[in-house]
């Protein structure tokens, strides 16, 4: 069956590198078969503050209101406000999600981050039951397509701006592998703005290359939530004394107090936790 692919993209101008870049993915997926849905958060004047407004008449505790809480009884209860239902009827039918977005702070720009606080809600993408490995969108892939301000040698272990694998864990394993998703290696776009035209007309060949097999790629790895006790959530004795001899941490964020596992974040097959899996 043709697969669906939502891209939530995140930029002002039609004439930017991200409009490209979104460009160039709806255009080759379209060709191979795929339906390919865009949000257009700035077209679309996205809301990016989660709010009460977001909850359809009255909420349960108006003194102290707990978004958390009121978000997952409005969306049991249907009472979600139209724009939240419609983005997560788009990312229910989807197999596959691209974030496309300028990298804003080290992190996505304020409209995406609202997407993301408004639209994954407490139930409808995850519970304290379904997370990580075996979280709701589990059978789903999503990744990050992002275009920088700085240069790739500024991310890097020894550059000023610290390692791109440690900016992207956050975004990566807090909030995409959270959900349950199978989170594809990251497209980045180093610099665009500083770069001559004919490396940006490399860039994007670059990414047309990529999205013409895209769908069939390995994910990056995590650690199963198998590997963690149900109480503390701390790894297993087992686990850790397993893992105790290697030269490298688990991942960015599990790392043991070893060396990070390079790449890890950045290229599938990296990292030392896939013989846990």
């Amino acid at each position: 069956m043709a697969k669906k692919v939502l891209i939530v993209y995140a930029h002002q101008s039609s004439g930017s590198f991200n409009a490209a870049a979104k460009n160039a993915a709806v255009e080759v997926l379209t060709a191979q078969g795929c339906t390919v849905d865009v949000s257009d958060l700035y077209a679309m004047g996205f809301k990016a503050t989660a709010t009460a407004e977001d909850i359809k008449g009255e909420v349960k505790n108006a003194e102290n209101f707990c978004y958390l809480e009121e978000s997952k009884l409005a969306w049991e209860q249907g009472k979600l406000s139209a724009d939240i239902m419609e983005e997560q009827s788009r990312l229910t039918e989807a197999d596959l999600i691209i974030f496309q977005f300028p990298m804003y702070w080290f992190s996505v720009p304020a409209i995406l981050k609202g997407w993301i606080d408004r639209v994954l809600t407490n139930g409808f993408a995850f519970s304290q039951e379904k997370r990580y490995s075996q979280g709701i969108f589990k059978d789903k892939k999503a990744m990050l397509s992002f275009t920088t301000g700085s240069l790739e040698s500024m991310f890097s272990p020894t550059g000023i701006n610290g390692d791109m694998n440690v900016t992207l864990w956050p975004l990566q394993n807090g909030i995409l592998h959270y959900c349950g998703f199978q989170v594809l290696a990251p497209q980045i776009f180093w610099a665009p703005s500083s770069a001559v035209a004919e490396d940006r007309k490399s860039m994007l060949e670059s990414w047309r290359t990529r999205l013409q097999s895209l769908l069939e790629e390995k994910p990056l790895s995590f650690i199963s939530l198998d590997c963690f006790d149900d109480k503390a959530f701390q790894l297993k004795p087992e686990v850790h004394e397993k893992h105790a001899s290697k030269e490298f941490g688990l991942t960015v964020g599990i790392h043991l107090n070893k060396p990070l596992p390079p790449h890890s974040q950045m290229k599938n097959g990296c990292g030392c936790c896939s013989e846990l899996l």
